[in-house]
């Protein structure tokens, strides 16, 4: 037998005595009573309207105190006392956290209540009641329109003073849409929010099709819309909990990889996970970065605000492949987290696990019932307002024996009796006769009601046959699923992507994608696509050999192998080819500037381009004077490599000086140093290296070349000023300097370019070009005057460009557009030919 304790019950006023009650008993009804009351009247939302209790009770009242659109928002603390005194006993904080979440942009996919003022973040809570506001937003009318029509059952509130609904009309699938999360006693749900064109989209199908399958609703439905975007990778937990009600999925930030400055690449998050926030992501990061779960992030900022939204940036040592670091990022943070759905709610008062097709089904059928008991509401009203209408009419035609009846009459009980008798009217018939105004006589007012007749006989019809046809009353329902659609749907936020090698992938906006991939997809897609397949990206860059190439431009990008770029191929629009370094990914190569120094600069920095057939395309380059530490009035000329088994480096000065450095003489601690000593009002005007099997070639701005061996200038200290390389004329000065290997001096061209100081040349711009073999000029002796490379013609003065290295050369004009060259003169001392279009830059 069960153990027994006494318990002393509270005594009535008059008669006290002690009444022994089983413990246990006791226990067990109270727990009951307990859960009951948790399960059905707090924390299951009905699938019929999508809301709790307390929900429901806020946005009626928030409807019962006209706080529409429309209106002033009133202070949530009235909100919150009108709720509670008249609906909602159970405090006034479940009730304004409840109200808050109503209005949290982030929290709901289709946010039912609008604030005024501080409803939180992700991150932190909202200000209390007393210093927000609130009125409800556009889509809670739909929620409660036609409340007043019949169309929804009235039970009594919680002291009888008053009624509330049992379910709102909702005009739309609220519970799919916003979805919803609570703990009862013993069960729990949580639901992700969805699109509202995507499920309308679905309920307008299956109102049609009765008999639809899933795979038939998921092709309107592919997946959770989540309020903040971010992506979903893995649609198989999505289909197992649209078809049994349970499942779990994969929630991953949008992030993209960013030059965040001119050396560093950095993660720019801009869209996180569901009810993550930026601070818990940061704390996460630096947990792991501080016990070595995470390599290669230097810092994180955060710059999240609420007209640009979230924006993390998480910064990239160099050397470490952002990818691969997102990935970890994934693997170790919230940037990556999962969801786990269970659609549990209230169907008929009883808590049920519902797949799609079935949260769908006990929708539709809701709407059905509301709009077939709204239908009936008016039709009851318009038979009603008919059968005034009818009286009224004949009476007025009538009007005067109505009078004579009405005036013989001895009080108003008695008129009515013989209205009724005279006429053939009704009682309500006669009570509306009897209220008519003397106004109402006129010949217009007939008009009036006999229009008003037609219109009732007409609407009659109409809601008769929507009674009386099934078909009809869907069709009405499905149009109404469509205007708030249109009123109310926007695109959808969240990305679904497939798993690796999976099935195929949603991208945002619907779009279908084979397996994730390959699709034209937007940039979000894309970075989707890039997180499923960064786990086999190596952690950092491999030092794998490579070519650093500087455009005339001053962009610099680096391509992999150590093959010259490509030269021919398809003509476009392109930057012309200034230097040339073979190196490797984690070293590091000279950047020679015009006052002499050379400045250190890794060359993981810069930006990877593709090869191409033609010359390199310099779209994802960046400024070479972002990545080098120069001054404002500094500028880069040339690149050198200075590994110890590099050729010397050489460099020539505006004033025809020549110097060749040993590659090996580098400051180890330095980030940049002089690498010659430069006269007053003279500047370098070319840098790079030369090996002693090449050929040193000067071009004048006077037209004078001169070339001879790299051998005839000997390697000399950092320190010391250079030997004469040319001899420059009073007036001239070195315009082009190039490094030539003995090996391909057949192959290499010269390119002199004059302008014209009176534009003779018609359609030219006043240019004028000469292109010649390099093997067309003798060799000098190094300090020598050279050989003329260009005749000038009348006009022309000087030559503004020049360039000499291996063809075909390529001429650039100012936007990057192609230039055609004239066809090869092998005379040295030749005029040049007109150009059809000014030229910029020689490559």
């Amino acid at each position: 037998m069960p153990r027994k304790s006494t318990v002393a019950a509270t005594p009535p006023p008059t008669d006290g005595h002690i009444i022994d009650i089983d413990l246990s008993e006791e226990m067990r009804a109270s727990y009951l009573e307990y859960s009951y009351s948790v399960i059905y009247s707090r924390a299951l939302p009905d699938a019929r309207d999508g809301l709790k209790p307390v929900q429901r009770r806020i946005l009626f009242q928030m409807d019962r105190m006209n706080l529409r659109p429309d209106r002033p928002h009133v202070k949530c603390s009235r909100v919150v006392g009108d709720v509670m005194g008249r609906l909602h006993p159970h405090g006034d904080s479940a009730i304004y956290d409840a109200l808050v979440r109503l209005a949290q942009p982030f929290t709901m996919r289709l946010p039912l209540v609008d604030g005024h003022g501080n409803f939180g973040s992700l991150d932190d809570g909202p200000a209390a009641a007393r210093y927000t506001e609130a009125r409800l937003a556009a889509p809670a009318l739909a929620l409660t329109a036609d409340i007043d029509e019949g169309t929804v059952d009235f039970s009594p509130n919680y002291d009888f003073s008053d009624e509330e609904p049992d379910v709102l009309p909702a005009a739309f699938p609220n519970l799919l849409v916003n979805g919803t999360s609570g703990i009862a006693v013993g069960m729990a749900t949580n639901m992700p929010p969805h699109n509202l064109g995507e499920v309308v989209a679905a309920a307008r199908h299956l109102i049609d099709h009765p008999d639809a399958t899933l795979d038939d609703l998921m092709a309107f439905v592919p997946g959770p819309d989540l309020p903040c975007g971010g992506m979903i990778v893995g649609l198989d937990g999505v289909r197992d909990a649209y078809a049994t009600g349970r499942g779990t999925f994969k929630t991953r930030a949008t992030a993209r990889i960013e030059n965040v400055t001119a050396r560093k690449k950095g993660i720019v998050v801009t869209e996180l996970p569901y009810m993550v926030g930026p601070e818990r992501v940061i704390e996460k990061i630096k947990d792991a970065v501080s016990s070595k779960k995470l390599q290669g992030i230097t810092d994180v900022s955060d710059f999240t605000d609420r007209n640009n939204g979230t924006r993390l940036v998480i910064g990239v040592k160099n050397g470490y492949n952002p990818e691969a670091v997102l990935a970890q990022l994934y693997k170790h943070t919230p940037l990556e987290d999962s969801f786990g759905i269970n659609n549990v709610c209230l169907v008929d008062g009883k808590p049920s696990t519902l797949g799609l097709r079935e949260l769908l089904n006990v929708f539709v059928n809701h709407r059905l019932e509301v709009v077939e008991r709204r239908t009936r509401f008016r039709l009851g009203k318009r038979e009603e307002r008919m059968h005034l209408v009818e009286g009224l009419l004949i009476a007025i035609l009538d009007i005067d024996e109505v009078i004579a009846v009405v005036r013989s009459s001895d009080d108003t009980a008695t008129a009515r009796t013989r209205l009724m008798q005279v006429f053939d009217l009704s009682e309500p018939q006669a009570s509306y006769i009897l209220e008519l105004q003397l106004r109402r006589l006129t010949k217009f007012s007939v008009i009036e009601l006999e229009k008003e007749r037609d219109e009732l006989a007409r609407d009659i019809e109409a809601l008769r046959a929507i009674l009386a046809d099934d078909v009809l009353l869907r069709r009405v329902v499905s149009r109404e699923l469509a205007d708030v659609s249109k009123q109310f749907s926007t695109p959808r936020r969240t990305v679904l992507v497939g798993a690796a090698g999976q099935g195929a992938g949603v991208l945002s906006g619907g779009t279908q994608v084979p397996g994730g991939a390959g699709a034209k997809a937007s940039a979000a897609a894309q970075a989707a696509l890039m997180a499923v397949n960064t786990k086999d990206v190596p952690l950092t860059v491999p030092d794998d050999p490579c070519t650093v190439v500087l455009s005339s431009t001053g962009l610099v990008a680096r391509l992999n192998g150590t093959e010259e770029p490509a030269r021919g191929g398809s003509r476009q629009s392109h930057d012309a080819v200034r230097s040339v370094v073979s190196t490797t990914a984690r070293s590091q190569v000279g950047a020679l500037t015009n006052r002499g120094r050379l400045v250190r600069v890794d060359v993981v920095a810069m930006p990877e381009v593709p090869r191409t057939e033609g010359a390199p395309s310099f779209a994802g380059g960046t400024p070479l004077d972002l990545l080098a530490d120069v001054e404002a009035d500094e500028k880069v000329v040339g690149l050198a490599s200075f590994a110890d088994d590099a050729p010397p480096i050489v460099l020539a000065t505006a004033k025809g000086v020549v110097k060749r450095v040993k590659p090996g003489d580098v400051p180890e601690r330095l980030d940049a140093w002089d690498v010659i000593s430069l006269a007053d009002s003279d500047e370098v005007v070319f840098g790079g290296n030369a090996a002693d099997d090449s050929q040193l070639i000067f071009i004048t701005t006077d037209a004078q070349l001169l070339r001879f061996d790299a051998t005839k200038v000997r390697p000399q200290g950092r320190s010391a000023s250079g030997m004469a390389g040319i001899a420059v004329h009073d007036g001239a000065h070195v315009l082009s300097v190039s490094v030539v290997s003995n090996d391909l001096l057949a192959e290499a061209e010269v390119v002199t370019v004059a302008d014209s100081d009176e534009d003779t040349l018609l359609g030219s711009g006043g240019q004028s070009a000469k292109v010649t073999p390099l093997d067309r000029f003798p060799a000098k002796g190094r300090g020598t005057g050279g050989v003329r490379a260009q005749r000038f013609l009348r006009g022309e003065s000087e030559l503004s460009l020049a360039w000499v290295g291996v063809g075909p050369a390529r001429a650039v004009g100012a936007g990057g557009q192609p230039v055609d060259l004239p066809e090869v003169n092998e005379k040295r001392d030749a005029s040049g030919s007109p150009v059809p279009a000014p030229i910029a830059a020689i490559g």
